[in-house]
């Protein structure tokens, strides 16, 4: 049985949460996100106050639904709010980026400049030419969009060379002796 589930959300001042038939919308400074709800799922909203149940309480399933979507809900009432971040740190000679707008231009030892788009609700900024900040305020986006940079040189374990999370610890390998 899951015991995230039991623990009610506190919606902060100036988040509105509509709960429509199977649909959440929550409101708030950095935008606005919609959630389908698991059939098996019962959310009920009081004053400032959320509450994620299982449908059936026998049902181990249902409770696992209800786990997962009360976090969903409360990652979609913090995006909001407060909004998240992610950082990207790029290691390597002539390894830069530049943010314009809603692209960032990577410069990653390639014969050609990589452009990347970013999708709506995400922006970027590069406080130096080796960093990158992502913003939003949907958490699984903002990850799908870091993952998809770091994707384009992942860091390599000899030299540490590449694009890294700011936290990420890189296990670097001895080189080949004669």
């Amino acid at each position: 049985m899951s015991r995230v589930a039991k623990k009610p959300i506190e919606l902060p001042a100036g988040v509105e949460l509509k709960l429509n038939d199977s649909k959440v919308t929550v409101k708030g400074g950095n935008g606005s996100l919609e959630l389908d709800i698991h059939p098996l799922v019962d959310v009920k909203v009081d004053d400032k106050t959320v509450t994620v149940a299982a449908g059936n309480p026998n049902n181990r399933a249902a409770w696992a639904h209800a786990g997962t979507t009360r976090a969903l809900v409360n990652n979609m009432v913090t995006g909001v709010s407060t909004g998240f971040s992610k950082s990207l740190e790029i290691n390597g000679v002539g390894y830069r980026a530049q943010a314009k707008g809603q692209t960032i231009n990577l410069t990653l030892g390639f014969s050609h400049p990589v452009e990347y788009t970013l999708p709506a609700g995400v922006t970027a900024e590069t406080p130096s030419n080796t960093q990158i900040v992502l913003k939003g305020a949907d958490k699984q986006l903002l990850g799908q969009c870091a993952a998809e940079i770091r994707s384009f040189r992942r860091p390599e374990p000899y030299k540490g060379k590449g694009i890294r999370y700011s936290d990420e610890l890189v296990r670097r390998k001895e080189a080949k002796k004669k």
